[in-house]
């Protein structure tokens, strides 16, 4: 038990460290919402689309970290989409909140093959503070770090950019986030990174069932890799979705994460489900987590709700889903 609570320790630490700019990826991403990893994917799809997440991580250990968010997407225009992305994240006692706006637009290379090129960029705001009112500074439990006296608050601007190549049913995008580096108050923290950049890479292949059986399989890869540290993990992904007449569906699928650098350990795992009606959406999403916490924890929970209104058929076939 002593050593789960040293890990705890280090965990919270170190992630005050890392987590500025840097949101948690789990799996929203998978609730058909790719608008969460690449701005590339701003007004793909024929209709207004929302999607609000909460997460919670490791249930049962207190101060486990918990994410809302909210993601808007649509198209103007034929070729063009903009976004807007809310968030709020809190990880022991650092909290992070922010936003981002974005901005895509989507090329024909080949009409007839289905070939499309996009391109992304976003704006981010984002602030970042230390909440200490949970710190106890009696000589049993010293603060954790003696350099924070007070509610520590900062605020930073940056951006991300990205390209979406789509060829029929595959997909690849790539994303550099947080491209500039940060400027430090050395008078706060000496220590503190100020280079945030991480690269992602999201690639995958939607396969259409047998004729007429309206089912869709979708094997997929997520790779994230900080710069800094050159710290990196994969998800290795499978959906499968079935479509009534009405264009109706609903989905399953499972996520195994792996730290790179331990391949045959997986991080966590886990299955999804969900369901499209109409124009309402929903998702929920379990991780198990396979290390050392899993005897401490019930896993990680994630429910996305969302509604798809406005729709509009673009004159541009870029900016369609696939099989539309």
């Amino acid at each position: 038990m002593r050593n789960i609570i040293i890990y705890l320790f280090f965990l919270v630490v170190a992630n005050s460290y890392s987590q500025e700019l840097n949101l948690p990826v789990f799996t929203q991403y998978l609730a058909d919402n790719n608008f969460v990893l690449s701005p590339t994917y701003a007004g793909i799809g024929d209709n207004l689309k929302i999607r609000a997440n909460g997460l919670t991580q490791w249930v049962g250990i207190k101060g486990a970290p918990q994410n809302q968010s909210l993601y808007g997407d649509f198209r103007i225009a034929d070729r063009s989409g903009i976004g807007l992305s809310l968030y709020n994240d809190k990880n022991g006692n650092t909290i992070q909140t922010g936003v981002k706006f974005s901005y895509a637009h989507h090329l024909i290379l080949d009409y007839y093959t289905k070939q499309y090129l996009s391109f992304g960029i976003s704006y981010n705001i984002n602030t970042f503070r230390i909440d200490i009112n949970n710190f106890n500074t009696t000589t049993e439990n010293p603060t954790l770090d003696p350099f924070v006296t007070n509610d520590r608050r900062t605020a930073n601007n940056n951006f991300d950019v990205g390209v979406l190549y789509r060829n029929d049913g595959f997909f690849f995008s790539f994303n550099a986030n947080n491209i500039l580096e940060k400027k430090l108050d050395e008078a706060i923290r000496v220590s503190e990174p100020n280079l945030l950049l991480n690269y992602q890479i999201y690639s995958g292949l939607t396969i259409q069932g047998p004729k007429n059986s309206r089912i869709e399989y979708e094997p997929s890869i997520y790779y994230q890799m900080f710069s800094r540290d050159k710290r990196s993990s994969t998800d290795l992904n499978f959906k499968f979705r079935k479509y009534n007449r009405n264009d109706d569906y609903f989905w399953a699928g499972i996520s195994y994460r792996i730290l790179n650098d331990q391949f045959l350990k997986p991080l966590n795992v886990g299955p999804m489900v969900g369901f499209q009606k109409s124009m309402f959406y929903f998702g929920y999403a379990y991780q198990i987590t396979t290390n050392e916490l899993s005897a401490f924890n019930s896993g990680t929970h994630a429910v996305t709700i969302g509604v798809n209104f406005l729709q509009g058929i673009s004159n541009c076939t870029c900016t369609q889903y696939p099989g539309h």
